[in-house]
């Protein structure tokens, strides 16, 4: 009887895998990896032997290593953490991967709206207001709770932020068809320092830099990581949120 229920697993494709608790055991084992993404070089410069399945998109990856299809999925922690807190059964390894930080992009010349999105993540963080988004947009379990009301009077002007509304929880659509997120609350924060009207652009995330640099928008931002290469590009602002790449195992 146990022979055939381990021949009917193997012929499932849900054969048993090592319960997993640290990063060193997945040297060797399969990774789930959203199809167009650098994940898998990333998990490459970590962990040399490890293996690679492609999925559509990060769900499925996650759902993948839920149904025993793939040993972890690697893929942004925040996103990951997101997906874990509303899937029961998976969790995000304390070990990172790698470590990035993000942060909002703005042209190279407009160093005027870097300092003032700086002096925004920096007042927010000494103030408190910072724990209270991470509580909000990161909960242990569940949804993220809804964004509260963040407004200015526009007197100057508009403010163009140009978004990916793919990035729950920086940036995703919510059950109203509104443009929610971490970022988009940050985003607000800067448009009421600046007493400008924030106006939301959603597009896909490659278009971001060129609709940035050709002046379609006045920055961007959707869980952008600073990079040497995109600081060639844009400028960036300090980091808001450090994070990196992780993986998502069984629990």
């Amino acid at each position: 009887m146990a022979l055939f229920f381990c021949s009917f697993l193997i012929l499932s494709g849900c054969s048993e895998r090592e319960k997993v608790t640290s990063l060193k055991q997945l040297d060797g084992k399969e990774f789930a990896i959203p199809t167009g993404t650098v994940a898998d070089q990333l998990v490459l410069s970590t962990l040399p032997n490890a293996k690679f399945k492609y999925f559509n998109s990060v769900m499925d990856a996650a759902l993948a290593v839920k149904a025993g299809k793939a040993d972890a999925a690697a893929y942004d922690e925040p996103i990951l953490k997101n997906i874990a807190a509303k899937n029961s059964g998976l969790v995000v390894l304390k070990d990172m991967i790698t470590v990035d930080n993000y942060g909002f992009a703005v042209r190279l010349t407009d160093r005027e709206l870097k300092k003032a999105i700086d002096t925004v993540v920096s007042d927010l963080k000494k103030d408190g207001t910072t724990d209270n988004m991470l509580s909000r947009w990161f909960p242990k379990s569940g949804n993220p709770a809804s964004m509260p009301e963040v407004t200015s009077t526009g007197s100057k002007g508009v403010l163009r932020l140009g978004t990916s509304s793919v990035t729950e929880p920086f940036s995703f659509v919510d059950g109203s068809g509104k443009i929610v997120g971490y970022d988009i609350e940050l985003a607000r924060y800067i448009a009421k320092k600046l007493d400008r009207k924030l106006e939301i652009v959603n597009m896909d995330f490659g278009g971001m830099i060129p609709a940035l640099i050709s002046g379609k928008v006045d920055m961007i931002a959707a869980c952008i990581t600073i990079t040497d290469e995109r600081s060639k590009q844009v400028l960036f602002s300090d980091p808001y949120y450090v994070g990196g790449i992780a993986a998502l195992v069984r629990e």
